[in-house]
């Protein structure tokens, strides 16, 4: 079939693909990570922060997967909006990259690597933040219409918060931001849950 002979159902069930590789490779990524921190307990000390935000990365990747299903709406198909899309998977599969690299063997321990590279990790976290924002705006105005203005806010907190988590090696401070990451990440889904289904 010619590409401009396409609907957009049948363009969508194509970039879903795509973005379904990319995500299925940081879920992959993620988990791996998880099962060998549980086969070699010894091996690496552990850091709660770093264990936190794989939680809460596995919990926004499953989260971004079900909210682009309201794409299959997008009336226009433009190469714009494909590889925006396509990038924000790359920039969602990096963020699982930086918590599980191939080795942490020039590091102390997995609190030492999540210290010394957190730069990467919260530089990459905000571009997600925003790419957040233009991909509800891609989705049209009924969509982001769903959400009321603790939407509009928590994007201004959460960048400055990876500003902060940037500059900032505070331990007790990294801690307190992945804790309310991730109890803010399950208070949406939850108090969104008929919204998403």
């Amino acid at each position: 079939m010619e590409p401009h002979l396409l609907t957009s159902p049948d363009i969508f069930q194509h970039v879903r693909m795509i973005m379904g590789m990319v995500i299925g490779l940081s879920m992959t990524r993620l988990l791996t990570g998880l099962v060998r921190i549980i086969q070699h307990p010894n091996q690496t000390r552990i850091y709660p922060v770093h264990i936190g935000w794989v939680l809460t990365l596995l919990l926004m990747l499953m989260h971004f997967w079900w909210w682009e299903l309201w794409l299959i709406e997008l009336p226009v198909w433009t190469f714009e909006t494909y590889l925006f899309l396509i990038l924000y998977t790359i920039v969602l599969f990096f963020l699982s990259a930086f918590l599980f690299p191939d080795t942490i063997s020039d590091y102390n321990d997995y609190e030492d690597f999540f210290i010394r590279r957190r730069k990467w990790f919260f530089s990459f976290f905000a571009v997600t933040v925003l790419f957040d924002l233009i991909d509800t705006l891609i989705k049209g105005r009924a969509h982001y219409a769903m959400f009321s203005i603790e939407y509009w806010f928590r994007v201004p907190v959460y960048l400055v918060l990876c500003s902060a988590a940037i500059v900032f090696t505070n331990r007790r401070f990294h801690m307190g931001f992945v804790t309310i990451g991730l109890l803010y990440e399950i208070s949406w889904i939850v108090r969104h849950f008929e919204k998403l289904s």
